[in-house]
């Protein structure tokens, strides 16, 4: 949104503010705000325009594309009547694993005011989620925007850097205790046990496996969001 400091990470866009028509035409879609690093949507079949959508904000890891992670989680989705929101970041990777918040934070600001544009949105079921770097990020953006996200999804997080706490959304972690490009014991192992002092409500799962999402790990995930 002009003019607005994104430094923070706050995030501005709201579904209450933004009253989506229920038109939103099923499938994949770019989301046509950027020519270069844009992002898509996905709208599962057989949505009703008359009653809100939960939401899935799905951040890809470092180096990767929208449909990375719409990949991931599309087979949930359409099961359960989930639109998922896939922006891509603005460099290879997450604006504050570079340094610090700003152009990311704007960019998916601009794409949750699309989607809450297009269909209802239901604002007690938004949940961030992401992989490797996306997780990262969708722990961090997800404290600081508890008053939006009341879910975060994190499948093998390296780290995470809030500017600030906002409410206490539930949170879901895998890690794979074989993982070599971010090892579980200095992230997953570190992170939840920092987040359960904090008082947040934590559901963590280990597997056998490297750097990867099972299947079964999107479905746990998922089932935690909508239940």
């Amino acid at each position: 949104m002009a003019g607005t400091d994104y430094t923070s990470g706050v995030l501005k866009a709201r579904p209450e503010r933004i009253a989506g028509p229920g038109a939103a035409k099923p499938g994949r879609q770019p989301l046509g705000l950027d020519v270069r690093r844009d992002g898509a949507v996905l709208v599962p079949d057989g949505l009703d325009p008359a009653v809100p959508a939960p939401l899935i904000v799905a951040l890809h890891g470092a180096g990767g594309i929208a449909s990375h992670i719409i990949d991931l989680v599309a087979p949930q989705a359409q099961q359960h009547g989930i639109i998922v929101l896939a922006p891509e970041s603005r460099g290879l990777t997450w604006d504050v694993i570079r340094g610090g918040y700003g152009r990311d934070v704007a960019f998916i600001d601009r794409a949750l005011a699309t989607v809450f544009g297009i269909h209802p949105i239901d604002p007690a079921r938004i949940a961030v989620a992401g992989f490797s770097d996306g997780a990262s990020y969708a722990l961090s953006l997800g404290v600081v925007n508890g008053e939006l996200f009341d879910h975060i999804l994190a499948f093998s997080p390296g780290f995470m850097v809030p500017t600030k706490t906002a409410d206490t959304p539930r949170i879901f972690v895998s890690h794979g205790t074989q993982d070599e490009v971010l090892p579980i014991d200095p992230c997953s192992r570190r992170i939840v046990p920092s987040l359960r002092r904090a008082g947040y409500d934590v559901d963590y799962r280990e597997f056998d496996g490297g750097h990867v999402v099972p299947p079964g790990m999107v479905d746990r995930a998922v089932a935690r969001f909508l239940g």
